[in-house]
């Protein structure tokens, strides 16, 4: 005998609507699961089924699933976040906290999580710490209450665990359950002083990072060790400590007018990245030194600005998106699947020749 239940179904899979109901809407005009339930003619936990994709639902024929799903389309069914939620006991939410949002290394990385995070049906929810542990706690707590199931540290000496699964990008420090994303700064020192040198420099001026960012002392050692391995002397007056916490050109623009007024000659510059750079190469401008004829200047990490300042930035390219990717795969497999997080995942740098770096004038 027919089920007569399924006729207002067959009627919409039609495009006749003149014998159907409007479906009953409630939570403010939204249609609700017992909405398409009812119109379709079958009980709310076998749309629920269907629709969440449980496993009960592989025993509902095909025909019947496809029904449901096409009259939940048919009828724009859009699920409630917090009630399934509740059920699942997952919130698909990650959270990142960052040193700035809006600088160009930051914005970056936070644009290859974007990137996964969509491909991976997730949200992410951000924070800002400006290198003050405090702020960190602060948001840290704060993700956690509104239900991060992981977290993305970003520029930040993370001390200890963290209450759910992490990722350090950069990470220096071995915590459990935490997984540090690592840039080779050996491999990157070896990259800007053998550019340089080929290019004739061997006068080097240096602009070392805050001492609070993550990389700051792992990349100055590295610098060290790599100008000793190639025969360079490093002059003490002509490395400059960043001491500014700002995102913007003037980062750079005050230790750069600090070494022309050190009058110890120099032919080019190492940057601890790009922002501090291109704040220098004004100082330089306006001191009436001409890049690269007067001064060969390298950057760090391939900021989008670098390809478009004026003259484009020589710089040493971290893969800043692919990193972001990288840390949302890390944790949605700990999630999913359970994988152990691995302790560190190291990345290449390469050089990028622009147009910020010239033979050394004689």
């Amino acid at each position: 005998m027919p089920d007569s239940r399924a006729e207002p179904a067959k009627l919409l899979l039609d495009g006749d609507m003149t014998q159907t109901k409007k479906p009953q809407q409630r939570n403010g005009g939204a249609v609700t699961l017992k909405s398409v339930a009812a119109h379709v003619g079958l009980s709310p936990g076998t749309v629920s089924a269907v629709l969440n994709d449980a496993p009960s639902s592989k025993h509902i024929p095909k025909a019947t699933r496809e029904r449901i799903i096409a009259a939940a389309r048919k009828l724009d069914y859009r699920p409630n976040f917090f009630a399934q939620t509740l059920r699942r006991q997952r919130t698909y939410t990650l959270g990142v906290i960052a040193h700035e949002i809006g600088d160009g290394y930051s914005s970056s990385i936070i644009a290859g999580i974007e990137d996964a995070a969509s491909q991976k049906d997730y949200f992410f929810v951000t924070g800002v710490h400006r290198h003050d542990p405090e702020l960190f706690q602060k948001y840290s707590r704060l993700l956690l209450q509104r239900g991060a199931e992981g977290i993305i540290t970003l520029d930040f000496n993370l001390a200890h665990s963290l209450q759910v699964p992490a990722v350090s990008i950069p990470g220096h420090k071995e915590n459990e359950g935490v997984t540090n994303i690592v840039l080779d700064h050996h491999h990157a020192a070896e990259l800007a002083f053998r550019h340089l040198m080929e290019l004739g420099h061997t006068k080097i001026a240096i602009l070392r990072g805050h001492p609070e960012s993550a990389d700051s002392q792992h990349r100055w050692t590295a610098v060290q060790q790599v100008a000793q391995e190639v025969g360079l002397e490093l002059d003490p007056d002509l490395v400059v400590q960043i001491l500014s916490e700002e995102s913007t050109p003037l980062l750079g623009y005050p230790y750069g007018k600090e070494l022309i007024e050190r009058k110890r000659p120099f032919t080019a510059l190492l940057a601890y990245n790009d922002i501090s750079a291109i704040g220098a190469m004004r100082a330089f401008h306006e001191a009436g030194f001409e890049i690269p004829r007067d001064i060969s200047v390298v950057g760090f990490d391939d900021i989008p600005a670098a390809a478009f300042h004026y003259p484009s930035l020589t710089t040493v390219r971290q893969p800043l998106h692919r990193m972001g990717e990288l840390a949302v795969e890390m944790l949605v497999e700990r999630l999913e699947n359970g994988k152990q997080m691995e302790p560190e995942i190291a990345v290449q740098p390469e050089i990028v020749v622009r147009e910020s770096t010239g033979p050394a004038r004689k």
